[in-house]
């Protein structure tokens, strides 16, 4: 499952003689090298071969919800596109593709009848991946719900986890004899949060109580999902949590052990350990109650999972603030305040701060020793410009380089760290910001799609090479 290496390779993060550069900070043998993309953002092709609607669709179409109205209707193009997009990835070296399967493509309308057309498409894609060496990581739910399960209720209705599960079964059905990992959901605090209840998000409310209760169905529905793949042959199952460090003063641990509660324990705590925070429940108490947490429930998520797939980007600061309303994102959050960065930032304006990475896998190792360690995300946002066919985005090899040094040194600590997926493989639809924010290490002309690889791809690809780093900082590679 790994790339192959022109270098000798080390064991735990040893630091190595390397013949072409000097010594090297050398990753474990096996260690996954990839990237990471979602359906909505690049594949395009929105009502193509009984593709049915998605919430991001109904949302992209509301006034002043994304940025100049721009929708994922072509995207990338990836669906018509993706032999050329394997090639590039296959010429970078990776080893691994993260990829989401679109619910509204493969069930249109979330239950009933599968759409073979739809899983045709993933077919073809796996099949092309295996063909370049490339093992695919499939991602079942990436907030595309089906736009009339959102009509029924949406992820605030019970029965919406049984129809993940029933859709999760189906698209194993097809493709469960070439694809070894499964992961059930990606970022459940962004879907239930930022879609229930700060409406920044498809499918666009307001209602902190739907949001604990859209939370507590998604991680349902990762458990039911789970069994139904376990019990189908599934050899590996994972979750995929953004998940962050919470940082403040001496006199803010209150205030961080909340965010932290909310932010990161909600959902790590259900899905590793069989129970919620107690801090969690009462803040969720508060804001319509428990009534949707039945009996049984805890058992349902508390499945076994081989991997947990860690997406980072910065971490949360915060401070005491009397007086201060609850963020839009974080009910219960009173009396704290979100501080803005101090240091730089990316084109998102998030901080940039990779200890923050070292901090939070040493953490997940420690709490949590019994699942494995993949980052499923991590990458920036910056103003990339084309000049002379080349986009010399110096910016994104810096972050990259001081990020996979802060896994490689959480790994050397003991951190079960056992790959690196890169956001994102291409320039693509980023959710409310529309196009006008660019994670890839791939440029992508949307006027066009033509594809430009970026220095940062370029030296990706060698760091997949020697499997590591140089032993000197980024400048002297």
């Amino acid at each position: 499952m790994s790339a192959t290496t022109t270098a000798s390779r080390g064991q735990d993060g040893d630091v190595e003689p390397d013949g072409r550069h000097g010594r090297r900070l050398a990753f474990p043998d096996g260690f996954v090298w990839g990237a990471a993309t979602a359906a909505y953002q690049i594949e395009g092709a929105a009502a193509e071969h009984g593709r049915g609607p998605s919430i991001w669709d109904g949302f992209s179409r509301v006034p002043g919800k994304v940025a100049d109205g721009h929708t994922g209707d072509v995207a990338c193009d990836h669906y018509h596109r993706y032999e050329e997009d394997v090639r590039l990835m296959a010429g970078l070296g990776l080893a691994a593709y993260r990829f989401s399967v679109a619910w509204p493509r493969v069930c249109p309308t979330g239950s009933g009848p599968v759409n073979a057309r739809g899983l045709d498409f993933y077919d073809r894609l796996v099949d092309e991946l295996l063909a370049h060496g490339i093992v695919p990581y499939p991602t079942l739910y990436h907030w595309d719900l089906p736009q009339a399960l959102e009509d029924a209720g949406g992820w605030t209705s019970r029965d919406v986890a049984y129809r993940f599960a029933d859709y999760a079964a189906a698209v194993h059905d097809r493709l469960g004899d070439r694809i070894r990992t499964w992961t059930t959901l990606n970022e459940p605090w962004v879907a239930a949060f930022l879609g229930y209840c700060s409406g920044v998000h498809a499918p666009g409310r307001e209602d902190p109580a739907a949001a604990f209760r859209a939370a507590h169905h998604l991680l349902l529905g990762h458990g039911l999902a789970a069994s139904a793949l376990r019990t189908a042959g599934a050899a590996e199952i994972a979750l995929t949590l953004n998940l962050a460090p919470v940082i403040g003063t001496d006199d803010a641990v209150a205030a961080v052990t909340r965010v932290d509660g909310l932010l990161n324990r909600q959902f790590l705590d259900p899905a590793l350990r069989g129970h919620y925070p107690r801090d969690v429940l009462e803040i969720a108490e508060r804001h319509g109650g428990l009534g949707h947490i039945r009996d049984g429930d805890l058992e349902i998520i508390h499945q076994p999972l081989e991997l947990l797939g860690i997406n980072y980007y910065n971490p949360s600061f915060v401070s005491a603030a009397p007086g201060e309303p609850a963020n839009p994102a974080f009910p219960g959050s009173e009396g704290i305040r979100f501080d803005p960065p101090a240091g730089p930032t990316t084109a998102m304006d998030w901080p940039i701060d990779p200890a923050g990475l070292e901090s939070l896998l040493l953490r997940l190792s420690r709490d949590y020793p019994e699942v494995g360690l993949l980052v499923t995300e991590n990458g920036a946002a910056f103003d990339d410009v084309v000049r002379d066919g080349r986009v010399a985005d110096a910016e994104r090899v810096g972050y990259l380089d001081a990020h996979l040094r802060a896994a490689h040194a959480a790994i050397s600590a003991g951190a079960d760290l056992r790959g690196y997926l890169v956001w994102s493989l291409l320039d693509n639809f980023e959710w409310a910001y529309g196009y006008h924010k660019r994670f890839g290490i791939v440029y992508v002309d949307f006027a066009t799609q033509r594809r430009i690889p970026k220095e940062s791809a370029l030296w990706y690809r060698e760091v997949i090479s020697r499997n590591g780093l140089s032993y000197g900082s980024q400048g002297d590679e």
